[in-house]
């Protein structure tokens, strides 16, 4: 059974730094098929995706996080981490954890949620000025 568990989220001020963890059971992080991506959804907004990584292709990111933003994993302990640095009061919102165990859609990019299968239950990042 796949879980996602994140934790790390909280309050900071403009300019500071989150790192947020998701703790995965049901599956192995560093499997060639597995997706495992970071997405966000702002009060009133769609969720979108943040950044996203596999086993064999370079990261890939949002254009308003690269730079700031970086993924990670850590396979002894099957975790999935996201560092946030230089934050501003626009990288408030809630952040999900996703995984994939399959190729993409076709044409598709990690960062896209359709093709995630599974998902954590969010952790709340608030950035104020």
């Amino acid at each position: 059974q796949v879980q996602l568990a994140e934790s790390g989220g909280g309050s900071v001020q403009a300019g500071g730094s989150l790192r947020l963890s998701c703790a995965a059971s049901g599956f192995r992080i560093y499997d060639q098929v597995i997706y495992i991506a970071w997405f966000r959804q702002p009060p009133g907004k769609e969720r979108e995706g943040v950044a996203c990584l596999n086993s064999v292709d370079s990261p890939k990111f949002a254009d308003s996080v690269r730079g700031r933003f970086t993924i990670s994993k850590y396979t002894a302990k099957n975790t999935l981490y996201l560092k946030m640095s230089s934050l501003n009061p626009e990288n408030t919102a809630m952040y999900y954890c996703a995984a994939r165990t399959s190729g993409l859609y076709y044409g598709s990019t990690c960062l896209q949620r359709g093709n995630f299968d599974y998902w954590g239950q969010e952790t709340q990042v608030t950035v104020s000025s």
